[in-house]
């Protein structure tokens, strides 16, 4: 392997990390793209999915950190997102409440899945962080569900760069088969809160 492909593949996950941390706070941030991307450009690499899978598990728990303590610290930036987007504010109280009274299990089931729905981890880091509750048990869940992320990200890469010859298509279909997965976690997520409000 020449140090020009080295130099490339450094590049490209170094980006996707700064892009998991980031999206806590910016949820348009394309990361898990970018995720599969460093995955595509290092799967001939050994053990660099294991590692890129513990890298991207440690940034997305970061992550979480750096916007549970903005929110609870009150920092005006924060403040002025939630008093600007009612429609934000509303999805953190929702999520406040539906912690409220949850089993262990049951909020730690949450935490992992918000992880999968479309801004979700965002919501749920300011409604832990809006709290008057300690988010000590909540740091436990977000770095599991850090993991599991992780872990599926990067194997949903790692796999179709083993089925596909041509990375573009590995690409496609991984990025593809992510948003559909997404999307179908999202919509079972919204039934039930119908469910339960009805």
């Amino acid at each position: 392997m020449d140090i020009a492909t080295v130099i490339g593949s450094s590049w490209i996950c170094a980006l996707a990390l700064c892009a998991v941390l980031g999206d806590a706070f910016l949820p348009f941030i394309p990361s898990g793209t970018l995720v599969i991307l460093a995955v595509l450009k290092t799967a001939q690499i050994d053990g660099a999915p294991v590692v890129l899978g513990l890298g991207v598990a440690a940034a997305s728990f970061l992550g979480d950190l750096l916007l549970l303590r903005l929110a609870r610290r009150g920092a005006p930036s924060v403040q002025r997102r939630l008093d600007h987007r009612p429609q934000l504010a509303a999805s953190v109280a929702r999520v406040q409440q539906a912690l409220d009274g949850r089993t262990s299990g049951a909020a730690a089931a949450m935490v992992v899945v918000a992880r999968f729905v479309p801004a979700g981890r965002t919501i749920l880091d300011l409604a832990i962080g809006h709290s008057p509750g300690h988010p000590h048990r909540f740091l436990r869940w977000s770095a599991l569900a850090a993991l599991v992320w992780a872990a599926y990200i990067v194997t949903l890469g790692w796999l179709n760069s083993h089925w596909f010859d041509t990375a573009w298509l590995s690409l496609a279909v991984s990025c593809t088969a992510a948003t559909v997965i997404s999307t179908a976690i999202a919509r079972i997520v919204r039934r039930n809160r119908r469910l339960v409000i009805n």
